[in-house]
């Protein structure tokens, strides 16, 4: 009698456990598109109050292009600006925003990289476009131009606000 009680109540737990209710409870508790949208528009935002207190604090004279990407050019350089498929020569130094080196130049040797080719930061790509041979300049650029989510699985965490002084020395 015992066994066969035991039984029933678990087989009505198991028939329960499956019922459509618990899907419901379950989708209710999975974030909808709506949520994942607020979400990233709260990420967004706070990452723009940062880098704002940033340049704030330093008192620099930054530019905001409407992707996001911050910039300020400290010399333009001569000549045509950088356009895909220009094989770049940069000097640059690579910090989070709270001053955390993460890559340079003077550790690494100069990074030579082809503009719209290379597998680097979107926003470190946009921002070369702007400048000239010689230019130099300030990027800080965003999570959502950067490495995101992931990070780059070394030194750049996960989110993380990049700020770049590059200079370009050579174009081939």
């Amino acid at each position: 009698m015992i066994i066969r009680t035991l039984v029933i109540t678990f087989s009505l737990m198991l028939v329960l456990s499956c019922s459509p209710g618990s899907q419901r409870a379950e989708q209710e508790r999975t974030p909808g598109k709506r949520e994942l949208a607020d979400l990233n528009r709260y990420l967004v935002r706070k990452d723009r109050e940062r880098i704002e207190n940033y340049i704030e604090r330093r008192n620099l004279d930054m530019t905001e292009t409407r992707s996001g990407l911050w910039y300020m050019i400290e010399s333009e350089g001569t000549g045509k600006n950088l356009s895909d498929n220009d094989r770049v020569l940069l000097e640059f130094e690579c910090t989070l925003l709270d001053g955390t080196f993460c890559y340079s130049s003077k550790e690494e040797g100069p990074r030579e990289v082809v503009v719209g080719r290379s597998r680097i930061e979107p926003g470190l790509d946009q921002g070369l476009r702007m400048l000239k041979p010689g230019g130099k300049a300030l990027f800080i650029i965003p999570p959502f131009l950067g490495w995101g989510l992931p990070g780059d699985g070394k030194k750049i965490p996960s989110r993380a606000v990049i700020v770049y002084k590059v200079k370009v020395i050579d174009v081939k």
